[in-house]
């Protein structure tokens, strides 16, 4: 078997981020590479996006690729979380499969690929479930294919590293890689249509997430004609081709394009136990972290599909958020438009339960709550946080609302971080501010992390 028909989709994260690397260090000049982190509907001076500092992507993508091509006979091993955002989870999606990758001298030595059902059979140890899976799932024992319930990457992987252990595995990985299934859809836009040799059908940028399903969920589920442990072959297959395909020198620059965007949108996140990686990866927001430090406003809203079935993919959001500085406490407001755009259910979809978690600055408090269930009040990650039981009807909508006061030191210089939630796509975002002196309005879409200050004219 030759290296590259050991490679598998979530590999291509490692690849793809080393033609990123190529692609910046000798195609172009480093001073003109700007990127926009925010889509402005309506751009209004005094409340201004604060654009990313791509100079410390470019800084970040010459170490990770310094790294990972390094030739000194040491061999180390990644986790590799393969995430189907399609039934979304905190840090991207269904942990439904992963790989142990190992890497020596710049080359892949080996690769072991499992469905995480299978790992789960070797956990005997008795864990406890989160509240809302007990509640909404009728789960009561904790495994593997649920651990990514935190929405810090961080968190999350130090609790998919326990369940790993639990198994019997060895924990003791130098890094864990998230990738997320919408990546596919991306890469066969590079690549153009795949067919896959005693598969039917062909798999598109348009249609490859919902006939993968069809292929390894539908015909096990309904039909029962695959077996348990291969059903999901066809994925090794199909990642043969793509990187074939991906191997052509042409392909380089729409490859760091695309793993950039990719890293940016957090459907690809890094976990190092290297201090200085890590803390690269946290700096240029690729480390799937919740940010602890930030001392203004924050806010990020945390879906949870508790629905068991892949209703993501008909989901659409939008976020409305009004800060009142003028009343008698800081308030906010929230607003959470969810769109189910599925007409019928099916094996594949049903209406949408989430729990959702809003996270808050530090000392916020809750006022009042529309369209979601009685509140779970916990504080995480120097955060608060506002957990809720939230529904929405097939070809229906729900506009959840929540509102809460704000510290009283926000006040002053007031500034905004959203944090975005891995694989939850594009958000529609906008931001309404009063203060004593003027209101202003801010749209946006919501890619990746988004910060927002308020300039005070002098």
């Amino acid at each position: 078997m030759t290296k590259k028909s050991k490679i598998i989709l979530g590999v291509l994260a490692v690849l793809l981020l080393i033609s990123t690397a190529f692609y910046f260090f000798r195609d172009v000049d480093k001073k003109q590479v700007l990127i926009n982190s925010l889509s402005v509907v309506d751009k209004i001076t005094q409340l201004l996006p604060i654009e990313q500092n791509t100079k410390n992507e470019i800084q970040a993508i010459d170490k990770f690729v310094q790294y990972f091509s390094q030739k000194d006979d040491v061999e180390r091993r990644y986790l590799i979380l393969l995430q189907n955002n399609m039934e979304l989870r905190p840090t991207g999606g269904f942990l439904g499969q992963y790989a142990v990758l190992k890497m020596k001298n710049g080359e892949v030595t080996s690769l072991f690929v499992e469905d995480a059902n299978l790992l789960d059979q070797r956990i005997t140890a008795s864990v406890s479930a989160p509240y809302p899976f007990e509640r909404m799932m009728e789960i009561k024992k904790w495994k593997f294919r649920d651990s990514n319930f935190f929405p810090d990457f961080p968190a999350s992987v130090e609790k998919i590293k326990y369940f790993y252990r639990l198994s019997g595995g060895n924990d003791n990985f130098d890094g864990v890689i998230g990738v997320n299934a919408s990546v596919l859809n991306d890469i066969l836009e590079i690549t153009g249509p795949v067919t896959v040799p005693g598969y039917p059908g062909t798999y598109t940028s348009e249609n490859a997430i919902l006939k993968l399903e069809e292929q390894v969920e539908k015909a096990y589920l309904i039909n029962g004609d695959l077996d348990a442990t291969n059903r999901k072959l066809i994925l090794k297959k199909m990642a043969v081709i793509i990187v074939d395909r991906l191997s052509s020198i042409s392909n380089i620059s729409k490859i760091a394009e695309l793993t950039l965007e990719e890293l940016r949108n957090k459907d690809i996140q890094f976990n190092f136990e290297n201090a200085e990686l890590q803390s690269l990866a946290e700096k240029v927001g690729w480390a799937g972290k919740i940010n602890q430090e930030w001392d203004g406003d924050y806010l990020m809203a945390v879906d949870a599909n508790l629905g068991a079935l892949k209703s993501d993919y008909y989901m659409d959001r939008e976020m409305i958020y009004s800060v009142d500085l003028t009343a008698e406490k800081p308030t906010a407001t929230l607003e959470i438009i969810y769109t189910h755009n599925a007409t019928i259910g099916d094996w594949r979809t049903t209406d949408y339960h989430s729990y959702l978690r809003v996270y808050t600055s530090k000392g916020s408090e809750l006022v009042s709550r529309e369209m979601v269930s009685y509140p779970n009040i916990q504080e995480a990650h120097n955060k608060n946080y506002f957990g809720f039981i939230c529904h929405t009807i097939m070809n229906n909508q729900t506009r959840a609302k929540i509102v809460y006061t704000l510290p009283e030191n926000l006040r002053d210089n007031y500034k905004l971080l959203i944090q975005k939630q891995s694989g939850v796509g594009d958000v529609p975002v906008t931001i309404n501010l009063k203060t004593a002196e003027e209101e202003y309005s801010q749209k946006g879409v919501l890619k990746n992390d988004l910060k927002f200050e308020l300039k005070k004219s002098k």
